[in-house]
């Protein structure tokens, strides 16, 4: 069973909204495409929403983040990592400002491995042993919606190099795989299943961001504009998380609505031509937002 509700209304009304905004405007093919959105009723905890390639395997970029994030709080909740102000800010830094830096070191912390020159034999066994420690964690939460996930790999400015580019494999078949489906179930975990102690880490107040243009525009790692929430009134809370780089562009957000309902949206776009037009995501999260406001109460 699906952590939301299908619901057929809201499947309709985001085909005619590729339709309009893929076919119409920019000739885009859908196949290239991945959405889970959802809607939460005042109070419900669970949504009802519908998904088009929800479940098809997808790069995720820093999306990748979100994962480790959860996976942090996991490990410092269970005493596995000892939580201290330093880890406070390098999970911030992660995902609030999308740092490669900080997300290198959370990868180390989590699994016992470092970068470095290529390894052999056994030794390269057991650091691929290691590594793989968080598949091994996101396949014991028995979330259906994290099948065939492959959340092990850091992600970086320039590219892996040593033992990391090894590990990508010859033809990159080891890369971080995702789906939206799965993503919107780490989101929703953060957003609202989990109840945050001032003795761990806050993953919700990390995602919070602000949708004022004054703010956004002193701010060069917003992940509003080109994305989701740049689509959004100025006034609406809006917790996020994008991932960007040359052939993707992806988002996972969860706003407030004006009459306190709320919804989550996922989008995964591959393709140079996502990566290069900062209007699409945008042009998406108004046209929901629209439909929200005159029809979901």
């Amino acid at each position: 069973m699906s952590f939301y509700y299908p619901n057929k209304v809201i499947g309709d009304v985001l085909n005619n909204i590729l339709d309009d905004i893929c076919h119409n405007k920019y000739n885009y093919d859908r196949n290239n495409i991945a959405v889970t959105w959802i809607n939460y009723k005042i109070d419900c905890m669970k949504g009802s929403g519908y998904g088009i390639n929800n479940n098809k395997q997808m790069y995720p970029a820093s999306l990748v983040k979100l994962v480790y994030g959860l996976a942090m709080y996991s490990w410092i909740e269970n005493k596995r990592i000892v939580f201290d102000q330093q880890l406070k800010e390098t999970i911030f830094k992660m995902l609030q400002i999308s740092s490669n830096d900080a997300t290198s070191l959370i990868i180390d912390l989590l699994t016992g491995t470092t970068s470095g020159p290529s390894l052999e034999g056994e030794i390269f066994d057991i650091w691929k042993y290691q590594r793989s420690i968080i598949n091994d964690w996101l396949r014991d939460l028995h979330w259906e919606e994290l099948k065939g996930f492959n959340c092990c790999q850091k992600t970086w400015e320039d590219a892996p190099y040593g033992r990391e580019k090894d590990f990508y494999g010859t033809h990159k078949e080891n890369r971080n795989s995702m789906t939206t489906d799965g993503t919107a179930r780490v989101m929703e975990e953060i957003m609202q299943n989990i109840i945050f102690s001032e003795s761990g880490i806050n993953l919700k107040n990390c995602l919070h961001r602000t949708l004022h243009k004054d703010f956004i525009k002193k701010d060069p790692n917003n992940q509003i504009e080109g994305f989701l929430g740049e689509g959004l009134p100025e006034d609406l809370q809006l917790w996020s998380k994008a991932g960007l780089m040359s052939e993707v562009r992806n988002d996972a957000a969860w706003w407030i609505n004006k009459n306190k309902s709320k919804t989550l949206l996922v989008i995964f776009c591959q393709g140079k031509e996502f990566a290069n037009n900062i209007l699409f995501l945008p042009e998406i999260a108004k046209a929901i937002y629209k439909f929200n406001q005159e029809n979901f109460y």
